[in-house]
């Protein structure tokens, strides 16, 4: 009986310290957002790594999803003689569930491994202790620009996602499906409330800022060698895949 307490106690106290680094690991890296030096040119190039460089996979899968959702959609909706409600139906489901997990899991895939890779690399090659030596604070030189530029991007590339999307929707659905397009986009304004536009951007900044401080956490403290680099780049994705789906659910509950 007391070993299993003990063995308990033991893995709630592990838990909760691991929590804690983890979060004293965010709190200093955005803190020194506010101290200088003030490093734009690493966040602009960060911006343009994790935002620009992720746009192509952000337009080939909203694209097919809207292609999809239009799809779908018209034939379940036939079936009510409710047609009409198409455009409806593909906006709120992108704006407020599929666009932004969609857009944080191919951001989590294309960008959080490339990060957890660069920053393990420069663990394990001595190149942030070098920083270190070099009275260059390298939470605030690496991690930090990351923090911020996924924060930047995300909320982007989701938007981008949710109008591709929406037009893929149109595609399939007025354009091969014979659906009117006054009612495809009138029903899509009618429906769509301030509400749902701010849910889904609640969700994309969550999601950035998950994604990429997994990614930046799993880098930083990876074990030595090539396999310590795999392993935390596994568990980076893996990891931010989870928590996105985890947090969507606790974000859609509180804006319903």
């Amino acid at each position: 009986m007391f070993t299993v307490l003990g063995w308990l106690g033991h893995v709630v106290l592990r838990w909760v310290r691991n929590t804690g680094h983890v979060v004293l690991f965010l709190l200093q890296a955005l803190a020194l957002a506010f101290a200088p030096p003030f490093r734009f040119r690493r966040i602009l190039q960060e911006v343009f790594f994790i935002g620009f460089k992720s746009s192509t996979i952000i337009l080939l899968t909203a694209s097919f999803t809207g292609m999809v959702l239009g799809l779908q959609g018209y034939y379940t909706l036939r079936k009510f003689g409710s047609e009409s409600a198409l455009g409806s139906a593909v906006a709120l489901s992108l704006i407020r569930e599929l666009g932004p997990v969609l857009a944080a899991l191919m951001v989590s895939g294309r960008a959080g491994s490339a990060i957890t890779a660069e920053v393990g690399i420069m663990r394990i090659t001595e190149q942030l202790d070098a920083l270190d030596t070099m009275a260059v604070n390298p939470l605030q030189f690496v991690v930090m620009p990351k923090l911020l530029a996924g924060l930047i991007s995300m909320p982007l590339l989701t938007a981008i996602f949710d109008v591709v999307g929406i037009l893929g929707g149109y595609l399939v659905g007025v354009v091969l499906l014979g659906v009117s397009s006054g009612a495809y986009f009138s029903g899509m304004v009618q429906s769509v409330e301030n509400v749902d536009i701010h849910g889904g951007l609640v969700k994309s900044v969550v999601f950035g800022l998950l994604i990429i401080w997994v990614a930046c956490y799993k880098g930083y403290y990876t074990e030595r060698g090539a396999e310590g680099v795999s392993k935390a780049t596994t568990e980076a994705v893996v990891t931010s895949a989870v928590l996105v789906l985890a947090f969507d659910y606790l974000i859609t509950s509180f804006f319903m």
